[in-house]
């Protein structure tokens, strides 16, 4: 059994193949339901068959049947031994569904012979802060600390620590949650929404100009062009519009519309009529 072990773990280590490794392991603890349990020894590689199986299950994304399959081969929750309790609730918070462990932890926890067992206060900790405290279940939280898991699992100076955790999550459970409207964040928004709306309209009222003192030289100033050229630039890099969203729409066939009648007033002949353009 010891070397059927090792080589399921081998399977799952080396060469990732979390399903044969998972076989194995239920191949594995099959064999052991017939022998001792109370051999020190068949303890041993039963646990060490459900960690591993727990492990493979866990790579697989079949973590919702890991207690019923652990349970299938200790049949109690009290018989589950510490180590692969802890696993259990690590695992279910891990994948935040931490209800799933709390009866049964609350079951293993409450049993007199798992008091004196190795890593009974890592499993009442765990439960403490991994499924309670998320559940904000603060009343059994309080009546763990100060009963006899408290006392069993915890010293005078963690049952003190714990008890402050659990009052701060109680006060954070009734205070209001933030008004997303008055957050600095949507000030700072409004604010840009507004800055970026002044300039929009100050250069809308520049190029309006500039492009009536075009219509009003006969022949096309040369300064005029390049100032009107170097506003177009800096509207297009302020405002940096997306061409992609719909509120560019506007704004961009405008500018086209007026870059078309600047193109044509500048190398039109001297007769040629500009249309009237409407305003901006």
């Amino acid at each position: 059994m010891a070397n059927m072990l090792d080589a399921a773990a081998e399977t799952m280590m080396v060469h990732k193949d979390f399903q044969a490794a998972f076989d194995s392991c239920d191949r594995g603890l099959q064999s052991l339901s017939g022998m001792d349990t109370e051999d020190s020894r068949c303890a041993e590689l039963k646990a060490g068959f459900c960690i591993l199986g727990i492990q493979a299950l866990a790579e697989l994304n079949r973590w919702h049947g890991v207690l019923s399959w652990v349970l299938q081969y200790y049949e109690l929750p009290e018989r589950i031994p510490a180590k692969i309790m802890q696993m259990c609730i690590l695992l279910y918070s891990k994948v935040s569904e931490p209800a799933v462990m709390q009866e049964t932890a609350r079951v293993w926890l409450h049993c007199s012979s798992n008091s004196r067992a190795l890593g009974f206060g890592t499993v009442a900790e765990l439960y403490l802060l991994h499924i309670l405290v998320p559940l904000r279940d603060t009343e059994e939280a309080r009546e763990l600390i100060a009963g006899r898991v408290g006392s069993c699992a915890f010293t005078e100076d963690q049952r003190k620590t714990a008890l402050d955790v659990v009052v701060e999550k109680e006060q954070q459970a009734l205070e209001p949650p933030p008004n997303p409207g008055c957050s600095p964040n949507s000030d700072i928004s409004t604010h840009s929404v507004s800055m970026k709306g002044a300039v929009i309209r100050n250069l809308k009222a520049m190029l309006s100009f500039l492009y009536r003192k075009l219509r009003a030289t006969s022949s096309g100033s040369f300064s005029l062009q390049r100032i009107f050229l170097a506003v177009v630039l800096l509207y297009m890099l302020f405002i940096r519009m997306d061409p992609a969203l719909p509120s560019s729409f506007m704004w961009i066939s405008k500018l086209h519309r007026l870059l078309k009648q600047m193109w044509c007033f500048l190398l039109a002949p001297p007769s040629y009529a500009l249309p009237q353009s409407k305003s901006f």
